[in-house]
Formats: structure tokens, C-alpha cells, sequence
């Protein structure tokens, strides 16, 4: 009995940590600046759904540097952005 127990268990946090990797939401915006040096870019940005934000311009960081390689003013993009260590950070770009 405690081995089925188990596996249930098991098997319901597989599902909610597959559930949390696919909620990531990708939100539309346009890139207004980029700050390769600062590592930081600025997007006009729809609604931040998962940070609970109205549509607005901010200054987010990047997690990798290597995301500001395909930014450039103007261009459209969907992004995702969340908290990393309390700050706004752009962590997904398409």
C-alpha cells in the first residue's frame, strides 16, 4: 500500500512540475532600446500577465546576453519575462 502511495505521489508532482514548465506565457511587445553593455533592453509590452502588470514601456535585464544579439529597435517580439532575484528579467525571446 505505502508503495502505491508513493508512486501516486510521485506521479502528481511529475504532472505539476510539467504543468509550471509549459506556463510559461510569451507576451507581444516592441523593442524601444537595447543596453548590450548594461545587459538590459526596453520593450513596450502588452500585458505581463504572470507578473500581474498593465501594459506599459520598462527596462527589463536579460538572463543571457546572448538574447540582445537578435534586438533591435523597433522589432516586434514575443518574450517572456519573469522575477529573477526580485529584478524584471526578459528569460525567453521569439
Amino acid at each position: 500500500m505505502k508503495i502505491a502511495l508513493k508512486l501516486a505521489l510521485a506521479s502528481v508532482l511529475s504532472i505539476s512540475a510539467a504543468a509550471g514548465a509549459f506556463a510559461q506565457e510569451f507576451t507581444k511587445g516592441v523593442v524601444n532600446k537595447v543596453d548590450a553593455k548594461g545587459q538590459k533592453v526596453t520593450i513596450k509590452h502588452e500585458d505581463l500577465k504572470n507578473l500581474d502588470m498593465p501594459a506599459m514601456t520598462m527596462v527589463f535585464r536579460v538572463k543571457d546576453a546572448a538574447l540582445l544579439e537578435n534586438l533591435k529597435e523597433g522589432k516586434s517580439i514575443e518574450f517572456v519575462a519573469e522575477r529573477v532575484d526580485g529584478k524584471l528579467t526578459v528569460t525567453q525571446v521569439k
